[in-house]
């Protein structure tokens, strides 16, 4: 009796403990995050200036995993078969075993730097020739417009009267503008030109320092996986690390899979806008491709955003050649969206529209562009998660997980566990 007594007293004991240093834990955790929202700007400030350091390695890691399938391909397709060749043919020759890595490293480099190099070639001429295009027809355009208002007003002497007092409030407004919000922020738009500059100017060098991180990642990436592994299974129990090793693995397909695809798909867009802005003679042909061509790599919105630039600077030169261009977009948006992108991306969103418009919503909202355009992969890993959750929550309570098995259902009998459809469950 004593002995069991005492054991009952050690186990109250150790329950009392457990759930005194649980309380402990959840009260310091409160107060660490109530004192934590006192400090949050600064600590979101923190991680900022932590996260711009190191922006030229964040670049690196960029540029490195959209090389590294290339770069196995130039290895494994290319440089290993004729390593292997001129060994048979030269064999006396010291040729190292590095030497395929090697090229495949610089190869793949040099190709990335020609696509940024031709990029630069064909937007910044043709930008730059537009706008002095619009400069020097600039009076034209305004000789038009001033007579087609004018011949307006005098036809219509209602509307001229709205206009003038519409004129003589717009210019005040001008006025007023001008000299309490214009010339007292001049200081203001100067500093913004100077860190726009700088901007550019620290983007240059970044991508600098991104390519020569990428090199070295590259040419060790056998390296840097296996410490990353070693890292992992230290940490992670068997089971766990296995886990997330699938689950990456699921998120680079994914995300591979579609940055290609859909580079892949725009790349084809904008040729063919390209050679049909050629047969129907639209101004600015190569720019506004380019710029379609650009920007449809942003899923759903990608088409209309590229779309209104490109029509306003059409306008401005020939309205009738901007509304053969517009109806000429919608026809090669629905193609694209109907035949050319899931031929390409085939089953790598796996999701429908409605969850391709809320991803680009919801992460462009909160991250701009790059939300905008990596919105839908992040979410397809989510999406495909919580499912993963979801049907294993299912099977462990012997329920199915096929979605097509609840469309139809009114209840599951509590007793039976027999689903009931909602024409069985009517009187």
């Amino acid at each position: 009796m004593e002995v069991d007594g005492l054991r009952r007293m050690n186990h109250n004991y150790k329950s009392y403990l457990a759930w005194g240093i649980t309380a402990f834990a959840v009260l310091a955790c409160a107060i660490v995050f109530y004192f934590g929202l006192d400090y949050l700007s600064a600590l979101v400030k923190a991680v900022g200036s932590f996260l711009g350091i190191l922006s030229p390695f964040i670049w690196g890691l960029v540029i490195t995993y959209l090389l590294m399938p290339s770069m196995q391909l130039y290895e494994e397709k290319l440089f290993i078969p004729l390593l292997q060749k001129c060994r048979k043919k030269y064999p006396k020759a010291r040729l190292g075993d590095k030497l395929p890595r090697v090229f495949s490293v610089i190869l793949a480099e040099i190709v990335l730097m020609l696509i940024i190099a031709a990029l630069i070639y064909l937007i910044v001429p043709q930008l730059y020739d537009s706008i002095a295009t619009i400069v020097a027809n600039s009076p034209e355009y305004f000789d038009t417009a001033y007579k087609a208002i004018d011949r307006l007003l005098q036809e219509n002497p209602v509307i001229e009267k709205y206009a003038t007092q519409l004129f003589g409030n717009l210019t005040e407004a001008l006025t007023n503008w001008a000299k309490n919000t214009l010339l007292p922020g001049m200081d203001g738009i100067i500093l913004n030109i100077t860190n726009g500059v700088y901007g550019v100017l620290k983007a240059v060098y970044n991508i600098v320092i991104g390519i020569i991180v990428s090199v070295y990642i590259l040419y060790n990436r056998e390296k840097f996986r296996a410490h990353s592994m070693k890292l992992l299974y230290c940490i992670c129990s068997t089971k766990t690390a296995k886990a997330i090793s699938e689950a990456l693995k699921f998120t680079d397909k994914t995300f591979m899979g579609f940055i290609t695809g859909k580079l892949l798909d725009s790349a084809i867009i904008g040729f063919i806008c390209y050679i049909g802005c050629l047969i129907m003679n639209i101004p600015y042909a190569l720019l506004v491709s380019v710029i379609v061509g650009v920007t449809n790599v942003i899923p759903f919105f990608g088409p209309f955003i590229g779309a209104v630039p490109s029509s306003l600077l059409i306008l401005l030169v020939d309205p009738w050649k901007c509304l053969i261009f517009i109806i000429f977009i919608i026809i090669l948006q629905q193609v694209d969206g109907n035949i050319i992108g899931p031929k390409i991306l085939g089953g790598s969103i796996g999701i429908n529209g409605f969850w391709v418009m809320f991803s680009i919503i919801l992460f462009g909202g909160m991250f701009g562009f790059w939300g905008m355009l990596l919105g839908v992969p992040v979410f397809v890993v989510i999406y495909t998660g919580v499912t993963m959750l979801i049907d294993k929550k299912l099977k462990s309570r012997n329920l199915p997980d096929d979605p097509d098995l609840y469309s139809d259902l009114d209840h599951i009998d509590p007793e039976t566990g027999a689903m009931v459809m909602r024409k069985q469950a009517e009187p």
